[in-house]
């Protein structure tokens, strides 16, 4: 079993992606952590084989946590999780030993992509005591595999996808289910169906709406990226 710890200063971000981790066999969440001080607590209590860690947390940023780790002599497993994407902040997360960087946002067939390549390196690596070239070499590449586009899931139609997908590109705005449900003529439940199914996929953002009193309403965006692929209505 590997042992996660999730690391996001957005409480509820961190427990999307602690049910994302959870949903993988082999993996469980051992913690979640908010700030860097939290996050260094958590590893040096022990029993963490990963940490999937925010770039932005209020106290030190993931990068520097990750060289004060690194000088600590903490030898846990990064992947670094987050929506800045600078090529120089991407060099140097290399360079401090992060393994895989996934930029946000991301759904579920993302993540669960990068978690089974890490397994599969740590497989490799626990069954031979010596590697040949050829064996370093598929270590590497099972680390760096693309993630491979899914189609949409038994029930689901791709065209009443694509057709959410692009009433939330032309809104600019988010959009409750009830509203989308409105533009696209499908039931609100029908709505919800497929935006979380989008959401799970990266190409949906959900935002909370506060109100006066009772629970928050979730509200719908399109991710970033996506309005480039809009098509007419």
């Amino acid at each position: 079993m590997i042992d996660v710890l999730v690391v996001d200063d957005d409480f509820y971000v961190a427990e999307v992606n602690s049910g994302y981790v959870s949903r993988i066999p082999g993996f469980r969440v051992v913690g979640r952590a908010h700030t860097a001080a939290e996050a260094l607590t958590a590893v040096e209590r022990g029993g963490v084989d990963l940490m999937l860690l925010d770039h932005y947390l209020p106290d030190e940023d993931g990068l520097r946590l990750v060289r004060r780790l690194r000088r600590l002599g903490h030898e846990t497993d990064i992947i670094m999780i987050s929506a800045a994407h600078g090529a120089e902040l991407v060099r140097s997360a290399l360079r401090n030993g992060v393994l895989q960087y996934l930029v946000k946002p991301f759904g579920f067939p993302a993540l669960r992509a990068k978690l089974t390549s890490y397994a599969q390196m740590r497989t490799r690596l626990d069954r031979f005591a010596e590697l040949g070239q050829g064996e370093v070499d598929e270590i590497f590449g099972t680390l760096h595999t693309p993630v491979q586009a899914e189609a949409p899931p038994k029930g689901y139609s791709a065209a009443t996808t694509e057709r959410i997908r692009d009433v939330l590109v032309r809104a600019g705005q988010p959009l409750s289910a009830q509203e989308v449900a409105d533009l696209t003529g499908v039931s609100r439940s029908t709505a919800q169906r497929y935006l979380k199914h989008l959401q799970e996929c990266g190409r949906v953002q959900l935002t909370l709406k506060y109100g006066g009193a009772g629970r928050p309403e979730h509200h719908y965006e399109s991710a970033p990226g996506e309005a480039s692929h809009a098509r007419p209505l």
